[in-house]
């Protein structure tokens, strides 16, 4: 299947979105690594920049988890690797934030 043809302008619309998005990723991954968001908030937010993350990059995103222990809590919690943030069902979402409770 041949992807269509874009104009120069509708790829330079792609690339802007996409690096939006990204900067947002990476924002929230650094706000949630220093304390300033919670895993809560995180998980009630539906936007793309959430919705489309990997739940793999999101558990290595919070203080002292990195990847291998990322893969192990979703191992643990039988949470496929390629599952993302949005297909996350409740019970997923209830066991993560009981490992990870909110700070008060």
């Amino acid at each position: 299947m041949l992807l269509p043809a874009l104009t120069a302008e509708a790829r330079a619309e792609i690339l802007r979105k996409a690096g939006a998005v990204r900067r947002g990723r990476s924002e929230l991954l650094d706000a949630l690594k220093h304390d300033r968001t919670s895993l809560l908030e995180v998980l009630d937010r539906e936007d793309p920049v959430v919705g489309k993350m990997l739940v793999r990059r999101l558990l290595a995103g919070l203080p002292n988890i990195g990847k291998i222990r990322a893969a192990q809590l979703l191992a643990d919690l039988d949470i496929s690797e390629r599952r993302r943030v949005q297909g996350l069902g409740s019970r997923q979402k209830a066991h993560l934030l009981e490992l990870f409770p909110p700070q008060a």
